[in-house]
């Protein structure tokens, strides 16, 4: 509710005075009143809470914003969105499914000698989904474990050093947890170990891109992704689930923040300039 944002400071503006309704498509410059964030309309998407647009201003910076009543001023003057006429693409034009500028026509770099390592299959996948262009480009190779029991020796096989930077992601990185023991052990300047909170990688994809309200919770002593299966109503057929979740996956929007980041954060750390 904006009882008080900027839009009230417009001479002549009245909360009851109809405003104008403006279909938000794509490229549509618009001021967001209660923030002052300006930026070109990227995507309108349903949510279970309503509409959202995502605006993205000449820096690159993407947000979003509910579609409200009100909530939006163009050439200074307030105004409604609504749904855009002719509904664009899911991914932005010139941008990659991480968010990043696409860089057309460029060929995949050699590899580097830095890798990023995962702890499974299902997160290697999800990875190449969102990331691949961008790891391409920058000649980072994903690789993943059986098994983050086997960590230290693949540190030990790899050799991590100047250049050769090795950045590992782990599931369920939690104080105290046996992979947060392993992490202390094998992390240092050339070593960078990061996880997300979830038990399994599944729980990084947003549950309203796979289309159900929330992860379910799983009692102890049930196999997890068999019993997320047979909690959601799926065929407790695990390699069929996790299809039919990395098929809902389009972009970085269908991830939670906790992945988000840190893969992001492991990309820099690996792609970073050598020392000396």
């Amino acid at each position: 509710m904006r009882s008080y944002g900027p839009e009230s400071l417009i001479p002549g503006w009245k909360k009851d005075k109809p405003v104008p309704e403006v279909a938000a498509d794509r490229d549509l410059v618009v001021e967001e009143a209660s923030t002052g964030f300006c930026g070109a309309v990227v995507r309108v998407e349903k949510t279970p809470e309503g509409f959202t647009v995502t605006l993205e201003d000449r820096h690159g910076r993407l947000r979003v914003f509910p579609m409200d009543p009100r909530g939006f001023l163009i050439d200074g003057e307030v105004v409604t969105l609504v749904r855009p006429t002719v509904p664009g693409p899911v991914r932005a034009p010139g941008r990659t499914a991480s968010g990043s500028i696409a860089v057309r026509g460029a060929r995949a770099r050699v590899a580097r000698a830095g890798r990023i390592y995962v702890e499974g299959r299902h997160d290697a996948e999800l990875v190449e989904r969102v990331w691949g262009d961008d790891l391409r480009i920058e000649g980072v190779v994903v690789e993943y474990l059986e098994g983050v029991d086997d960590l230290p020796d693949v540190v030990h096989e790899f050799g991590p050093g100047p250049g050769c930077r090795l950045g590992v992601l782990v599931d369920h990185l939690v104080p105290g947890s046996k992979e947060s023991r392993i992490a202390d052990r094998v992390s240092g300047d050339h070593v960078l170990v990061v996880g997300h909170p979830y038990i399994d990688v599944w729980q990084a994809v947003r549950p309203a891109s796979v289309g159900i309200a929330a992860w379910p919770d799983v009692p102890r002593g049930v196999p997890w992704k068999e019993g997320v299966c047979a909690a959601l109503g799926w065929p407790v057929n695990p390699p069929a689930a996790w299809r039919r979740i990395l098929a809902a996956v389009d972009s970085y929007r269908d991830l939670e923040p906790a992945l988000l980041g840190r893969v992001e954060e492991l990309i820099d750390f690996v792609t970073a300039p050598s020392e000396g």
